[in-house]
């Protein structure tokens, strides 16, 4: 079985349909994610499927704005070109008008995705895969330039745009992956199992979009990085500019119940040393889910008052599932068991709501 560091690629697969909400797609590209041997040949098999697909049924569009001088009036007359060409004496008239074209921004992250694995796959079929469809998309007069965050902020996807939306998920992931550039001077390949800041990332979207799905329907909320307040009853004047933010990764809440459960994601090992002692908890996280927790109190918010706080992490070795009830609040540390099959996954994730009692 293939795997990225110590965890299955089949899980990383999981993760990232998870964090990217299409967990509806997790049955359809089985095959791929059996073959693949690696983390690029994993995306660059999936990648040029879903673009094979795209071009069958033809590739979205966009509109651009162009300018150009006509024999007859096209979308907006620019008055002040056409007077200054003195263009009439010509019978000619100077406009801009929006034109359709396929060299949209998310047709270039995909060519852009495609022409980086292409240079980083160690299996010369699925690379030559690669380089095919970046030359079909070029072809289609899509060009090769990687486009900024603010070109892809401008090419907002559909809800109804699925294969879109997966292709580009798919395209965001190789250049989160940082898979290591020829210009860099790094050697190609697949990526250094020490990067861990992409499953970082796949780990808290995943926990979170799993908890919503799984939690519909049973009166649960969920909200993922939302940014909570000093309770300061004063402060200085330079104290702002100086005290640092504090942001929930995942915060669910249970009106008719009067619970909130606030899970901060670590893509750590649960456990440190001491001089004294083997193992035990970090106390920078303990301090901080403290913070979290204590800081948000209302008289007039029965939840705030008994909230609970989970500090989930990856399980290396045994599983751990602590809790223990501090000045009001349950706080608990537990593990999740990211080389489980994905049902199993699946399942612990199902049974963070449940109270661990001492």
């Amino acid at each position: 079985m293939s795997t990225y560091g110590a965890i299955p690629l089949r899980n990383i697969w999981l993760l990232f349909l998870y964090a990217a909400d299409m967990v509806q797609l997790r049955d359809r590209f089985d095959h791929d994610v059996e073959a693949a041997r690696d983390l690029p040949e994993l995306l660059g098999r999936l990648l040029t499927t879903v673009v094979d697909q795209r071009l069958r049924r033809n590739l979205s569009r966009g509109y651009r704005v162009r300018s150009a001088t006509l024999s007859r009036v096209r979308g907006r007359i620019d008055l002040l070109e056409t007077e200054t060409r003195q263009l009439m004496d010509r019978g000619q008239i100077a406009c801009s008008f929006d034109e359709h074209t396929m060299d949209t921004p998310r047709n270039r992250l995909v060519r852009a995705a495609l022409d980086r694995l292409a240079g980083r796959i160690t299996n010369a079929d699925v690379a030559h895969r690669c380089r095919t469809a970046s030359g079909d998309f070029g072809r289609l007069g899509v060009s090769a330039t990687r486009p900024s965050r603010a070109e892809m902020a401008t090419d907002q996807i559909g809800r109804n745009e699925t294969a879109d939306r997966f292709m580009v998920a798919l395209a965001t992931m190789v250049f989160d992956a940082l898979i290591p550039s020829q210009a860099a001077g790094a050697v190609a390949g697949a990526l250094p199992v020490d990067q861990e800041h992409l499953v970082r990332r796949l780990f808290e979207r995943a926990v979170g979009n799993a908890l919503r799905l799984q939690l519909a329907g049973e009166g649960w909320t969920v909200k993922q990085g939302r940014r909570i307040q000093w309770p300061c009853d004063q402060r200085t004047d330079g104290m702002a500019s100086i005290l640092p933010g504090m942001q929930t990764d995942i915060e669910l809440n249970h009106i008719a119940l009067g619970r909130r459960i606030v899970i901060d994601t670590k893509f750590t090992r649960i456990f440190t040393k001491s001089d004294y002692r083997e193992a035990m908890l970090k106390s920078g996280y303990l301090y901080q889910m403290y913070a979290y927790l204590r800081t948000q109190e209302l008289a007039d918010d029965r939840a705030s008052l008994c909230s609970e706080g989970i500090l989930l992490h990856p399980q290396v070795g045994d599983a751990v599932d602590e809790a223990m009830a501090v000045q009001g609040h349950l706080m608990r540390a537990k593990t999740i068991d990211l080389m489980a099959i994905p049902s199993a996954f699946e399942a612990q994730l199902g049974g963070i709501i449940h109270t661990r009692n001492g």
